[in-house]
């Protein structure tokens, strides 16, 4: 449910790199301040849309920088362009778990609820507070050398590690749950969660998983092994990753390929569910197949259904 506040604010991101982003944006800022709601902005996102603080001597607009914690006090996230923006404001606002609402201009955007030409509808959703807001498990990695911690971080899609080297091959041990598995030599392995498994996970032949499912992928790439395929393990379960001490090669990890930390031999790195989820806004109930029929352009001519075909077995509708 949301909580009415005094204040309404909205934290709004933008892909200010592209000229129709930025006249989306510019648009909803206005949009929003119109109805008495405040509007925060990055102050370099700001400058490029050309919207300084108070820019209609209102107050309802301000600025603050991503080291500010930009999601503090902000009811909602409204993310203007495609999944990489949703994906980096889901870094921005882990902290406050700040829920995402994400407008697509970009490819495919799985992850945004609304498209360009939803822009009118999506504000008045948000002046109405007519949504909800679901939440997706994420990933809790750490990378470690011995008894160090060199890295750590979340991820909503995945972590994948990767070989740092084109021509040399990743050699890998793979475990759950604190045994060992299998051993690898390939080009990497992706760890994701039912969020993450529609990107890169289904890129390297993993399953499509409904994100209502709790769960987390370890699906090897390339790898040369006779037990080389994509599982699905508990949500309790602890996958861990150790790249050989005395393989040749090196290796990287990437998170929502946004965050990245060179993996030296050694290295293991060890993911499990995350404790604090991402909150994703929902303006409709449409189910998942909806969504995946529509993104992907997957061919469903010819389907009646089941009701109609119980109408057609009854002899009320034409055979």
């Amino acid at each position: 449910m949301i909580v009415d506040s005094p204040v309404r604010r909205v934290l709004v991101l933008a892909h200010t790199g592209r000229a129709e982003v930025r006249e989306v944006a510019r648009a909803c800022v206005e949009a929003l301040t119109q109805h008495g709601i405040s509007v925060r902005l990055l102050a370099d996102e700001a400058a490029d849309l050309g919207l300084g603080p108070d820019p209609l001597g209102e107050g309802l607009v301000e600025t603050t920088v991503a080291e500010d914690v930009p999601g503090e006090g902000c009811e909602l996230v409204l993310v203007i362009g495609g999944d990489g923006s949703i994906l980096r404001a889901a870094e921005l606002t882990h902290e406050t778990s700040t829920p995402l609402l994400g407008v697509n201009l970009g490819h495919v955007g799985f992850l945004a609820e609304a498209e360009q030409e939803d822009v009118e509808s999506t504000i008045q959703a948000i002046v109405d507070r007519a949504y909800t807001a679901e939440d997706r498990l994420t990933l809790a990695v750490c990378v470690m050398q011995g008894k160090e911690v060199l890295f750590s971080t979340f991820a909503l899609n995945e972590a994948s590690v990767e070989k740092a080297a084109r021509e040399r091959m990743l050699e890998v041990v793979v475990e759950v749950d604190g045994r060992p598995l299998s051993r690898w030599g390939c080009d990497g392995v992706v760890c994701a969660t039912p969020t993450g498994s529609t990107a890169y996970n289904f890129s390297a032949g993993g399953p499509v998983v409904w994100p209502e499912v709790e769960a987390l992928l370890m699906v090897p790439l390339s790898a040369h092994a006779l037990f080389a395929r994509p599982m699905v393990v508990a949500p309790t379960s602890v996958l861990a990753i150790e790249v050989l001490a005395n393989t040749e090669g090196s290796g990287v990890l990437w998170c929502d390929g946004r965050r990245s930390v060179d993996l030296p031999p050694g290295a293991r790195i060890e993911v499990r569910r995350g404790e604090r989820p991402v909150r994703l806004v929902r303006l409709h109930a449409a189910p998942f197949t909806d969504r995946l029929v529509a993104k992907f352009g997957l061919p469903v001519e010819g389907w009646r259904g089941a009701a109609e075909r119980r109408r057609r077995d009854n002899g009320d509708a034409d055979a």
